[in-house]
């Protein structure tokens, strides 16, 4: 198998078994899709040049088709309003007959007791440029209304469906990280499966200096840890990551322990 397949098929059984961020509708009232996580053999062309997000709705694609009870309808459909895109469906497909407006969702999270009261507002990005909250509001208040737009009214006609005939659900997929000294966290509203990892800062790191380091990219993220990669030792992995902190950027990582174990973390630059 040559190497650019092989990572995209990692890639791929990396986003099969993340989780979903929570149950049924525990969460802002948002129902999450429901789906076989079943193992699958990537046998379709991605473009690895996709940006991460349009590059795993390609995989809900294919996962999706992998399904009889199944049938896409329509995917990634831009709404206008003169010429103006108002927004985008990521997916009309039908489920035992039942037509489904699907929004596609994969993030990292971190999990930062300073902010915010309560356990979903504790969540933001790596980069503290975005947050758990603010992608459900954008959910909430955005990108599933546009389903009840005139505009969208237009599209859907063309396709012989009604909005009120269709109801709205997520599949949204999350991997997470605690702080080093709360790794054993359990959470009440969120998946706790979804913890995928730990974050530290620079000056932490040099308690793992007998442990070895990677620094996958960004696709790679989806990736689950393995062996098989050129790991650094702590002495040019803190010279590279002391550039890219620089930046105000938060690079994912592998450590692989002395025993062999490997985990994913942040090394965060806050």
């Amino acid at each position: 198998m040559q190497q650019k397949t092989k990572d995209i098929q990692n890639h791929f059984e990396g986003f099969l078994e993340t989780p979903s961020l929570w149950t049924g509708n525990a969460v802002y009232n948002l129902k999450q899709f429901q789906i076989d996580q079943k193992s699958i053999s990537l046998n379709k062309e991605i473009d690895g040049k996709l940006r991460l997000g349009k590059y795993i709705e390609r995989f809900v694609s294919y996962q999706l088709s992998q399904h009889e009870q199944l049938k896409i309808i329509s995917e990634n459909i831009q709404i206008q309003k003169d010429k103006i895109t108002l927004g985008e469906l990521d997916c009309i497909l039908l489920k035992e007959q039942k037509p489904i407006h699907l929004e596609v969702i994969y993030k990292f999270y971190l999990y930062d007791v300073s902010v915010g009261t309560d356990e979903i507002a504790h969540f933001i990005g790596p980069n503290r440029k975005d947050s758990l909250v603010s992608k459900l509001e954008k959910l909430k208040e955005k990108q599933l209304p546009l389903l009840y737009s005139k505009e969208c009214q237009k599209y859907l006609e063309t396709v012989a469906l009604n909005p009120n005939d269709i109801e709205q659900q997520v599949y949204f997929k999350a991997q997470l990280f605690v702080p080093l000294s709360n790794k054993n966290i359990q959470l009440k509203q969120l998946n706790s499966a979804c913890i995928a990892g730990f974050y530290i800062n620079l000056k932490a790191l040099q308690q793992f200096k007998e442990s070895s380091f990677y620094i996958p990219n960004k696709k790679d993220w989806l990736t689950v840890p393995h062996p098989n990669v050129a790991w650094q030792s702590i002495t040019s992995f803190t010279e590279d990551c002391a550039v890219i902190s620089q930046r105000n950027f938060s690079p994912m990582c592998w450590i692989k322990h002395k025993n062999g174990c490997i985990e994913k973390f942040f090394l965060v630059w806050w």
